[in-house]
């Protein structure tokens, strides 16, 4: 194979030049706002520099909420997944369940962490139940939409060869709605992101979420900003690998 052809065939993430120059802009704004604030009359504290950021930063909280985002998103895909199969064959459960997904996808948010506080003990439970109800129904509408959504031509042409069930999804539902689901999977990613952090406010004792109700409590402000700046560059590595991810196995569209 020629080295061009080579690296054309390996994923690789790119990162736009105008993204990078107005990242370094605002650093470079906030860093001299921070250093220039006593003198505009703005409080030191509401403009931390960004040595003052980093020192806010312990990372066992970082992977400790990485852990459960991670830990809830393969439990909703696979539970998502599962029910979108069974709900697919199965037009009356379809017919019975959906009114009902539709409705636990109704209930905000705050609602759910509720609930989780009311009826589990368990902190680590409570912060899991609640990523899962929330993310995993929309792994299963996304994956049952897209089931559908595959031509009836290839189905009945699947059909006529008689494959048993496993076959049926393995060889032509499965790579039919693979595209849907690194999409459901990027939605998911920025949804769990802001959910686990509102559910660590209540009762856990360790992650992002707690850190950030200490530093309200403290009325830290560098503390805020530095927590914030860690879940959006959680967000942007986590979509950064399903996008490296979903480059390599749809390689074939490029």
């Amino acid at each position: 194979m020629p080295h061009e052809e080579l690296r054309e065939s390996v994923p690789v993430l790119t990162f736009p030049r105008q993204t990078l120059v107005s990242l370094l802009v605002f650093a470079v704004a906030w860093e001299a706002l921070s250093h220039l604030a006593p003198y505009l009359g703005i409080p030191p504290f509401a403009i931390p520099s960004f040595a003052r950021i980093a020192r806010s930063l312990t990372p066992i909280d970082v992977a400790v909420t990485l852990a459960r985002v991670i830990a809830a998103l393969l439990v909703s895909f696979v539970l998502g997944l599962a029910l979108a199969m069974a709900m697919y064959r199965s037009s009356s459960l379809d017919k019975y369940l959906h009114p009902m997904i539709r409705l636990l996808m109704a209930v905000p948010v705050v609602s759910w962490i509720l609930f989780a506080v009311l009826w589990f003990p368990g902190v680590e439970f409570r912060i899991g139940f609640v990523l899962v109800v929330v993310c995993g129904p929309v792994f299963l509408i996304d994956t049952l939409d897209a089931m559908h959504g595959v031509p009836r031509e290839l189905r009945h042409m699947m059909q006529s060869f008689r494959p048993t069930t496993w076959q049926y999804f393995l060889k032509l539902m499965l790579p039919a709605i693979v595209p849907t689901i690194f999409t459901s999977w990027k939605v998911n990613i920025s949804l769990a992101i802001r959910v686990v952090t509102i559910a660590e406010l209540v009762g856990a004792v360790t992650g992002i979420g707690h850190q950030l109700s200490v530093a309200q409590e403290l009325f830290s402000v560098a503390d805020v900003f530095a927590w914030t700046l860690v879940l959006v560059a959680l967000l942007f590595l986590l979509e950064a690998m399903v996008a490296r991810a979903e480059a390599r196995v749809l390689r074939w569209r490029a």
